[in-house]
């Protein structure tokens, strides 16, 4: 099947913390192989003595990133070509420079040409090479929450990068519930928002139950040794690896693409070793955890960006049966929901990385909020 799938579109027509930081980045090109994209640089910066939410602190909070192209600014000083994009719980920065994403989007004359626009992909903090539980804290390391993630986030780009202004912020998974959280925080530092595989309430039902379920699992295994584990948990990993393969699942794929018991069986076997054999307990854990207090929806109306919110139907996380995305984007003052239908176009909860499917939305979401009237 080549055929481009329809997609079922819902418009609404109406409807943090003071951070003290310095820069400390060394900047030197990614040894990631540039394709059909500009090479990234990487670099790290460091936000002093910050102040989580749990009233925890840090001395020291270092944010790697990535960055493709180069900032522009507008006569009055304002930043005018600056995209951020934001990972998934586990993920990094790195996840969007495959070919599957950058390789659609980052391109000469692609919609994020890299040579037009510049990009900024983040390592939230406890994911990639970000600081994190596994540096050496372990369970004493801040128990951080999606707004933590985001302030520093707006540290990294406004005192990090010196970008006071962003075109789009795009976000997967964790990162579009960000997206959602930026749009309120924030609400005047960006035009235009594409949130992607989430939804904009509290996460509570199934999706809390599973999120619940790996972070019980983990604290009760007893080779956990409350963080203080000198060997990856067993068990706390199984439970862990278990989950995301089904949370990330795409149903009609795995049918196709595993038809005898023999083959599942297979694909569990070798998928469940090479996520257990990059994956760390504490940072895991931490990870799942850091969602608990997110709810954005009390502040939906305040959102002033353009947004085009996406989900597809075949997502184990957000299932389109709930009817919350159509729900609350009608509280969106200029918010657009798009169900994807699930296909072989489609990928699950995976779906938000594959921009082949959904670039079209983005395209309209660029032209819309470049001319908002």
């Amino acid at each position: 099947m080549n055929h481009k799938p329809h997609a079922f579109v819902y418009v609404c027509a109406a409807c943090f913390a003071l951070l003290i930081g310095a820069v400390s980045s060394s900047a030197q090109t990614s040894t990631i192989p540039a394709q059909n994209w500009p090479a990234p640089q990487e670099g790290d910066y460091t936000v002093h003595d910050f102040h989580f939410q749990s009233g925890e602190t840090l001395p020291e909070v270092r944010l790697h990133y990535y960055t493709l192209g180069k900032p522009l600014k507008d006569a009055s000083g304002r930043t005018t070509n600056a995209v951020l994009i934001l990972h998934g719980t586990g993920g990094t920065g790195n996840n969007f420079l495959r070919p599957i994403f950058a390789g659609v989007l980052f391109g000469p004359g692609q919609l994020l040409d890299a040579n037009k626009y510049f990009l900024i992909l983040p390592d939230n903090i406890g994911h990639g090479k970000s600081s994190k539980p596994s540096d050496g804290l372990h369970a004493r390391f801040p128990r951080y929450e999606y707004a933590d993630m985001i302030a520093l986030q707006h540290e990294l780009v406004e005192k990090g990068l010196g970008v006071n202004h962003l075109r789009l912020i795009l976000g997967t998974s964790m990162g579009c519930m960000h997206s959602w959280l930026w749009g309120e925080t924030y609400a005047d530092f960006m035009d235009a928002l594409m949130p992607l595989a989430c939804l904009p309430v509290q996460i509570a039902g199934r999706n809390r139950i599973w999120r619940k379920i790996v972070i019980d699992g983990i604290r009760k295994d007893p080779d956990w040794k409350n963080g203080e584990y000198t060997a990856e948990p067993r068990a706390a990993l199984q439970i862990s690896a278990d989950f995301l393969v089904i949370a990330g699942s795409a149903p009609l794929h795995m049918q196709e693409d595993l038809p005898t018991r023999d083959a599942a069986d297979k694909y569990l076997a070798d998928t469940t070793a090479r996520i257990t054999g990059s994956l760390d307990a504490n940072d895991f854990l931490y990870a799942v955890d850091s969602s608990r207090n997110y709810d954005p929806s009390a502040k939906l109306e305040t959102i002033q960006a353009r947004v085009m919110y996406i989900n597809s139907a075949d997502d184990f996380i957000n299932p389109p049966e709930l009817g919350i995305a159509e729900r609350e984007i009608q509280r969106v003052k200029h918010g657009k929901f798009v169900l994807l239908p699930a296909s072989e176009q489609t990928f699950g909860h995976g779906t938000h990385t594959h921009a082949s499917v959904w670039q079209t939305y983005l395209q309209q979401l660029l032209a819309q909020s470049a001319n908002p009237n």
